[in-house]
């Protein structure tokens, strides 16, 4: 069985932020990336046991084209789309970020 995806609150403000840069870069640029986005998203749950875990249970899914990574874990039946970072970041921030996040289905 295919596992559903699913994406936490912050993941829209990862893409929003990511896509308004890219517009001001060139106009549909920021189209473009959302494509790349969703188009690699779209894949995670068919296929995530090709993406390594990187920081614990988080898995890693490099963009292609551009210079952003998807963190998701996967729980159950479930694939958890949990980030959407510039690759430049300092890992160390991205890790805490990510563990920061929670998931609003599952209690604390």
């Amino acid at each position: 069985m295919t596992p559903t995806l699913r994406f936490l609150p912050e993941v829209e403000d990862d893409a929003i932020r990511g896509y308004a840069w890219y517009e001001t870069k060139s106009a549909g640029l920021g189209e473009e990336f959302l494509r790349m986005f969703y188009a690699c998203a779209g894949d995670l749950s068919r296929n995530f046991l090709l993406y390594r875990k990187v920081y614990g249970e988080f898995r890693r899914c490099l963009l292609r084209r551009f210079p952003f990574a998807i963190y998701f874990t996967v729980k159950g039946e479930q694939v958890i789309v949990t980030g959407l970072f510039h690759c430049a970041r300092d890992p160390r921030i991205v890790e805490t970020e990510l563990r920061g996040r929670r998931d609003p289905e599952r209690p604390l």
